[in-house]
């Protein structure tokens, strides 16, 4: 399948010398969401920047649905819609004016339907005629994304776009970029919230200090790197393990009334059966267990530990 994006020996270093990416490989499929996670400073901004046409590389090239960014910037940009994680709009503008402006900065033809059905879909079909500086924070961030919509581009980025907004806004959003992937849109999104992540996204890529260090399938990077474990609430408190488990990989809660059994969810075998026959045979009763497996979030914290 031909890639929406190809991104290929991507880097950019700065006049000052920092190197803000290392030389990044990376292919978008046409139709997906994929999530770009990484801690603040990792360099997540530049690259959707570069993509976006907005910074320059210093090496390597971009295609945007075979559309290098640079040497065919226009007909790349759009196919491209941005949502930026600063609100820039002219604030004595109306929300109307503001969103099919922006349409025709792209060079499309009006099309009142179509934005009346961005305004609609975002819930801002009431404010049409306001004023943005009469706007609230959230309603000022549905504006942006309504912008990038404006023009029915084929690849959207979203930069943090919750980020500080309301949860009705979230909760439009998502609702919103599930219909967009549906009609075949491909979405890049940037998040701080890692269970948007876990539950929208295809495709995971984790950034950190300017180098894409794993890509992988959301699905795949949960069973692989995902750990399970079992919780074991004891019937009587224990003070220290009996020293035929010593080769479990057991942790004793302070109070001793809690059991904790860590495993990797790669191997065939769990090793539970064995080891509560083991708590059996050394006289330990519990009253109650449970599972439970690591989330994204515990994933992706372990990971940039790991370069940190």
């Amino acid at each position: 399948m031909q890639p929406i994006i190809s991104i290929q020996q991507l880097s950019k270093t700065y006049a000052s010398g920092f190197q803000a990416l290392k030389p990044i490989n990376l292919e978008i499929h046409k139709g997906e969401l994929f999530a770009l996670l990484g801690p603040n400073g990792a360099g997540k901004t530049t690259l959707i920047s570069i993509i976006c046409g907005i910074v320059n590389p210093s090496a390597g090239k971009v295609l945007a649905d075979g559309h290098d960014v640079v040497r065919d910037y226009r007909a790349a940009r759009m196919k491209i819609g941005l949502v930026p994680q600063e609100l820039t709009t002219d604030s004595f503008e109306t929300v109307w004016n503001t969103v099919s402006f922006s349409r025709g900065l792209f060079g499309r033809s009006a099309n009142p339907a179509h934005i009346e059905k961005v305004l609609k879909d975002l819930s801002l079909w009431n404010k049409k005629d306001n004023k943005l500086i009469t706007l609230s924070g959230g309603m000022k961030r549905r504006v942006m994304i309504a912008k990038a919509l404006s023009h029915e581009p084929q690849i959207l980025f979203l930069d943090e776009p919750t980020a500080g907004v309301d949860v009705e806004l979230r909760r439009d959003m998502w609702k919103m970029v599930r219909g967009l992937r549906a009609s075949g849109v491909t979405i890049i999104l940037t998040t701080h919230y890692i269970d948007e992540a876990e539950e929208m996204a295809d495709r995971i890529g984790v950034i950190n200090k300017g180098e894409l260090i794993l890509v992988e399938d959301k699905a795949e990077l949960m069973n692989k790197l995902g750990r399970k474990q079992l919780t074991l609430q004891l019937q009587h408190p224990l003070h220290v393990l009996p020293a035929g488990l010593g080769g479990y990989a057991l942790e004793l809660s302070a109070d001793g009334l809690q059991l904790v059994y860590r495993f990797d969810t790669q191997h065939e075998h769990s090793g539970i059966d064995v080891l509560l026959r083991r708590l059996a045979e050394a006289g330990i009763d519990f009253k109650d267990l449970k599972t439970s497996q690591s989330s994204l979030e515990d994933i992706f914290v372990d990971l940039v530990k790991e370069r940190a």
